[in-house]
């Protein structure tokens, strides 16, 4: 099966696939680490403490960067004031944070120069996590510092492929939420959506679903041939 198959084909079957690329581009919550809690918690506390409703203010979180989100819920505000306060409410929240299956063994398969990290989470706030939950950090990572325009436009992910020095084409996106995934198929790579944060409609511009990264296989090929992965994605009767 190809990399450009199509969500539905992705769906209507269990049969094992493989998909071939040069580089992996990895989301950081929700893919590599779960800090789920702390994100919900901070959004929360920011909300009550902005006079705007809390569950709205997470929903509008998820998959985006924070400056973004308080443009949008509170645009009269200073933007990079709140950023900082939202940064700082989450470093300090470090409980529940955890890595997710099948991720250190995906990662340890994976040559360092063929994946990186592209997160809506600010650089300081990135790193720290992922140290946190003992996940390598790539020397060079995309972050919501380095870009413009964040998911589910597809500068980020675009970025993420120009550092590994790969055409978007021929990279692997992995993501769990619909801005994340809409990102990366806009940026023209093959989205592999996880179901751990958000619904199968939320994922719809994802080729493929899995849980988590449980049994995802990587055969490293000759010379500059680049990857293969394996893997079985979800059946649309198991989602």
């Amino acid at each position: 099966m190809t990399a450009s198959s199509s969500i539905a084909s992705a769906l209507s079957t269990s049969t094992p696939v493989t998909v071939r690329c040069k580089g992996v581009l990895f989301d950081m919550d929700g893919i590599l680490i779960s800090s789920l809690g702390s994100v919900e918690r901070s959004w929360h506390a920011w909300a009550v403490s902005r006079d705007v409703d809390p569950a709205l203010a997470i929903q509008t979180a998820h998959g985006r960067r924070a400056i973004e989100t308080v443009k949008i819920l509170r645009p009269d505000l200073d933007d990079e004031a709140e950023l900082k306060y939202i940064e700082d409410l989450e470093l300090a929240d470090n409980e529940g944070l955890a890595v997710l299956p099948g991720v250190i063994a995906l990662l340890a398969a994976l040559p360092a120069r063929r994946w990186t990290v592209v997160t809506s989470a600010t650089e300081r706030l990135a790193r720290i996590r992922l140290a946190a939950g003992g996940v390598p950090v790539p020397e060079c990572i995309i972050t919501a510092d380095q870009v413009t325009s964040g998911k589910p436009h597809p500068e980020p992910y675009l970025k993420g492929a120009s550092i590994l020095g790969f055409p978007a084409a021929d990279c692997v996106v992995f993501e769990d939420s619909g801005s994340g995934t809409q990102a990366g198929r806009a940026a023209g790579c093959t989205v592999i959506g996880t179901t751990f944060s958000h619904s199968v409609a939320d994922l719809a511009a994802a080729h493929y679903l899995v849980t988590d990264l449980t049994g995802i296989s990587v055969e490293v090929l000759t010379g500059d041939e680049g990857l293969v992965l394996h893997f079985t994605p979800l059946a649309l009767g198991v989602l």
